[in-house]
């Protein structure tokens, strides 16, 4: 059955067939759809943008308006009602863009290295170190026999007259002489290994801090031939003295080749990494994790480890232990005057009061 509501509303069908044209008569009010099922959601025929219509607010049969956006919420057609997210960097403050950019130095092209680069820059700085050496071994191999004439001179100018050196074994002298011209070539090439170690530092440090790898590149070789030095012309007369004063009419000194090279190359070595104390001193200090004034309280444990380390690289006699300690003593406390000199200085309250007075005129 159809109720008097029916003639009145048109149906689904009509209301097509009058866009369509089908009828052309004109209408005298709006019409209104019927009730909806639940679960249904058709749109409206003329493609309302609210969804379905339903009735008003006030009871009329218009749709009802959209709400009114709040100030806070602009909408516009293009951003759909939402409001606009800031993405651009210029948006953040200043004090935070600044932090993450001293959060890594960059390199010169600006980008952080990974590891890989890393890895990559390792590789090229130990191929150039290598090549380094391998063209001053070639420069000292032909003059290995005068350079280990010389290296044995303490040693002859300590025995017995008439005595000499002896090698036990047949390839014994030809790897002492292959030895010794390698040391040598090293010794040729410390400055521009230095220079490769601190270089491969750098992409680590920041532009002030890179303007000094050239010169402590130098001051790297410098102390360390120094230190070598001072082993060969004042540590090794002694030493020799003391250990060829044990012969006897019955016990003659006989020392071979490889054995004598091994001795002298371990003390020259580590006679040349004690004299850099005063260059690590100056790297650490600079980066804060070492002060004059920590150096000066923990200087009683200085002089214990000074002594421990003297007595493992030395051998055991008490004149070449103080042969090393002494001077490792002397090289601490120029590395304190070192570290005072040259430290990271501690922030006052001026500096405090400065930065935040300068953060906020930036705010």
């Amino acid at each position: 059955m159809t109720g008097p509501q029916d003639d009145k509303t048109p149906s689904r069908a009509s209301s097509v067939g009058d866009v369509s044209g089908e009828n052309s008569a004109p209408r005298a009010e709006t019409p209104s759809l019927p009730a909806q099922d639940a679960g249904q959601s058709d749109a409206a025929p003329w493609g309302s943008p609210w969804g379905t219509v339903e009735a008003g607010w006030d009871g009329s049969d218009m749709p009802p308006s959209p709400p009114p956006s709040t100030p806070n919420e602009p909408s516009s057609p293009d951003d759909g009602g939402m409001p606009p997210v800031p993405t651009r960097t210029d948006d953040l403050p200043a004090q935070q863009t600044a932090a993450q950019e001293k959060t890594a130095p960059p390199q010169d092209d600006g980008k952080p290295m990974t590891l890989m680069e890393h890895l990559g820059e390792l590789r090229s700085r130990l191929i150039r170190c290598c090549i380094a050496v391998g063209i001053a071994f070639a420069a000292c191999y032909g003059v290995a026999d005068i350079l280990f004439r010389e290296l044995r001179r303490p040693l002859v100018e300590a025995l017995p007259p008439g005595s000499k050196l002896i090698f036990t074994a047949l390839p014994e002298a030809f790897f002492v002489y292959l030895q010794v011209g390698l040391v040598a070539a090293i010794f040729l090439a410390s400055p521009f290994i230095f220079y490769q170690i601190w270089a491969f530092i750098a992409p680590g440090l920041y532009d002030e801090e890179k303007r000094h790898i050239i010169p402590i590149a130098a001051c790297s070789a410098f102390f360390f031939v120094v230190g070598a030095s001072f082993c060969y012309f004042v540590v090794f007369p002694f030493a020799f003295t003391f250990f060829v004063g044990f012969a006897t009419d019955d016990i003659a000194a006989m020392p071979s080749l490889s054995e004598y090279l091994g001795f002298a190359l371990k003390l020259l070595i580590a006679f040349g990494l004690i004299f850099e104390m005063p260059l690590f001193t100056f790297f650490l200090s600079r980066m804060g994790l070492v002060t004059a004034g920590l150096m000066r309280k923990t200087r009683r444990y200085a002089i214990l480890v000074i002594f421990i380390i003297a007595a493992i690289l030395t051998p055991p006699d008490v004149m070449s232990q103080l042969l090393m300690a002494v001077p490792m003593l002397l090289l601490y406390e120029l590395s304190i005057w070192v570290a005072a000199a040259c430290g990271r200085k501690p922030k006052t309250a001026t500096d405090e009061a400065v930065k935040s007075d300068g953060t906020q005129e930036t705010a």
